[in-house]
């Protein structure tokens, strides 16, 4: 991947786990996370009209797309936002960085071209040890942290799944799969929401918390999925799928500017080891240093 489009997807997906947070304070879980695909799925649906792109209208299409929300946004949001509610939004991203790990696993099995490689295990291998350094050993103290920690880690894995089944969407136009899967995951959600928390009792959001929600949908949901597809064509989910581990950063940085949280040299001693793993999973620093040294 290049630097674009490392910084491209950083800054798309980072600020999502700092709006959750703001958003589950007042809102349940579910609700806020339909609202973040009901309205990118609208914006997404309204583009391709603007740009004059018929849905596909396949049942057995939209089969695979409700299947495709159901994995990579009905599942995981569901379980990021609700851990939020017991866990900060930096220990959220942190635990999110084991997407690589479960994705790894995932493609090595399920696909024929993203295998385990040394480099790669050298990489998650390092990535899991910045996490736990950034995680810290008070991280997990008291009941609260349990059951919000192993949601976002759950989240994670069902995100490995998730990224290895969008591979078969790669052909299709990134709007249009993006649409696809975003449509098919507010399908799914809207009984769900109605089911289980019952929005129209709940009390009229502030402005406020209305721009934060549209902040997540639009633009670290309809916008980054749209970008992520576009992507997936010529980079593997694997690859993509390492901005995980750079997330922290901006939540860090978000909790340091906005909530006043310290960056302790623990943090960038962990993000300094996911940088070392991020360099070793994907290859180039390794191979210019290869190369130069068969040069002399």
């Amino acid at each position: 991947m290049s630097a674009k489009n490392w910084g491209l997807l950083l800054l798309l997906w980072g600020s999502s786990f700092f709006f959750y947070k703001v958003l589950v304070a007042v809102m349940a879980p579910v609700t806020v996370v339909l609202g973040r695909v009901g309205i990118a799925a609208v914006a997404l649906n309204l583009w391709l009209l603007a740009k004059g792109i018929p849905m596909p209208l396949s049942p057995r299409l939209w089969t695979r797309f409700l299947l495709l929300g159901f994995l990579n946004n009905v599942v995981p949001f569901i379980l990021i936002a609700w851990g939020e509610t017991r866990i900060s939004s930096g220990m959220a991203s942190i635990l999110n960085a084991t997407t690589p790990i479960f994705m790894v696993a995932v493609a090595h099995f399920g696909t024929h071209d993203e295998k385990l490689s040394i480099g790669k295990i050298v990489g998650i291998a390092l990535g899991v040890v910045g996490v736990a350094v950034l995680v810290g050993p008070d991280a997990f103290r008291g009941a609260s942290y349990i059951w919000g920690a192993v949601a976002v880690i759950g989240a994670s894995c069902v995100y490995g799944f998730g990224g290895v089944y969008s591979r078969r969407f790669k052909d299709l136009p990134p709007l249009q799969a993006a649409a696809g899967q975003i449509t098919g995951g507010a399908i799914l959600l809207l009984p769900l929401s109605l089911l289980v928390d019952r929005p129209w009792t709940l009390a009229m959001p502030s402005l406020n918390i209305w721009a934060s929600l549209f902040a997540i949908a639009l633009v670290n949901t309809a916008l980054a999925y749209v970008v992520y597809y576009r992507m997936l064509a010529n980079v593997g989910v694997t690859y993509i799928s390492l901005v995980t581990f750079v997330i922290p950063i901006i939540a860090l940085l978000l909790g340091a500017v906005f909530l006043n949280e310290s960056v302790t040299a623990q943090a960038l001693t962990g993000m300094a080891v996911i940088a070392l793993g991020l360099a070793a999973i994907d290859g180039r620093f390794f191979r210019r240093r290869s190369s130069h040294h068969q040069s002399r």
